[in-house]
């Protein structure tokens, strides 16, 4: 089933993060700051916290997935294997094209945003997913959060696997994950320290898992009321202890996932073609979009006057160009790589399965 309500989610959150990466790298947002200070300060300071809302989003959909078919629970290595295959074939050739911008760039304008040649280390640290780990600088920004997802996805596969054991109650699952968000909401998301490792984030991941098991087309009255209940408890109880608007925006997905998921509510605009089209391609947006804000920033601090109003109009058009440079990515590269690498889950899938 495809939920409406996620392909309206990532338009916006996906927008908001190209946009924050505008004002927030690169000098033409400085330039074109003194034309709207209030919006590219919001978009600089605050935009970022939408990732929070795909973070909720990817840990309704890894429960759910997951927990269809007991996935974890019958072959939790195939679906490790899959969730790594699917991600890491287009972040390479996002993080290629990075490094490749990066190199243009660096003849138009010199610039902190502008990333170094990588080493091969890099690069390995990069196809592996453990750059963060592994203290290696970033090809590209929002590199960081795939490699997250990797993480909190194998985490997930790990606590369902484990509380799916012959004998084990249904309700142990939902309830491990809680204490698992519990423990991420009061103890990791506090530590900065931990923000390259998977339970710093789990809070929002495990909040949207909650939401899978609230939303549910077969739970009873009770069980749905429980799981809500949770969230709301949880979500407050980590607010109370410290606010952060991070954490308030995985809360608000994951309560509103509730009743559009389950056809209580319908948002408005969340059957248009607009949203329907960043359903499909707001992972290659997200992937690509920076080197493309970084090559049209180098391109305007090189070519173009240093007016607020023409800087302005560069930010608007790397926003666009992003947004266009995605769906191609997407139609020659992303789907592409999924087609060829598809048989490789399958042989995956039914390697795990005859080993069970």
């Amino acid at each position: 089933m495809h939920y409406r309500v996620f392909d309206l989610f990532k338009a916006i959150a996906c927008n908001l993060i190209v946009l924050h990466h505008l004002a927030f790298y690169g000098p033409m947002a400085d330039l074109a700051w003194p034309v709207m200070p209030d919006v590219f300060g919001w978009l600089a300071s605050e935009a970022r916290i939408a990732v929070h809302a795909f973070l909720a989003m990817g840990g309704f959909l890894a429960a759910r997935s997951l927990s269809m078919r007991n996935t974890a629970a019958n072959a939790p290595l195939g679906a490790i294997g899959r969730r790594f295959i699917k991600l890491t074939p287009p972040f390479m050739a996002a993080m290629l094209i990075a490094v490749a911008a990066s190199a243009l760039a660096a003849q138009w304008m010199t610039h902190e945003s502008i990333s170094a040649m990588p080493s091969l280390g890099q690069l390995l640290a990069h196809a592996f997913l453990l750059h963060g780990v592994l203290g290696y600088e970033s090809v590209s920004a929002g590199a960081w959060y795939v490699a997250i997802d990797f993480q909190l996805f194998v985490m997930m596969t790990v606590i369902l696997y484990l509380s799916a054991r012959p004998g084990i109650p249904s309700w142990i699952a939902p309830a491990v994950v809680a204490a698992c968000t519990a423990a991420s909401l009061m103890v990791f998301n506090l530590d900065s320290s931990w923000d390259a490792w998977g339970p710093y984030f789990f809070g929002s991941y495990g909040l949207g898992a909650l939401a899978w098991w609230a939303s549910e087309r077969a739970p009873t009255p009770l069980r749905a009321t429980a799981m809500a209940g949770t969230i709301l408890l949880l979500g407050g109880l980590a607010l109370e202890e410290e606010f952060r608007s991070r954490i308030a925006v995985a809360l608000g997905t994951a309560l509103l996932l509730i009743p559009a998921c389950r056809g209580l509510i319908r948002i408005p605009g969340q059957d248009s073609r607009f949203v329907r089209f960043f359903g499909r391609v707001s992972y290659a947006v997200f992937l690509v979009h920076f080197p493309v804000c970084l090559v049209v920033n180098a391109a305007f601090t090189r070519f173009a006057p240093a007016l607020p109003e023409v800087q302005a109009v560069g930010v608007l058009l790397a926003w666009v160009a992003s947004i266009v440079a995605g769906a191609a990515f997407h139609r020659w590269i992303e789907q592409p790589l999924a087609a060829v690498t598809e048989p490789s889950r399958r042989t995956a899938d039914s390697s795990t399965q005859a080993a069970n």
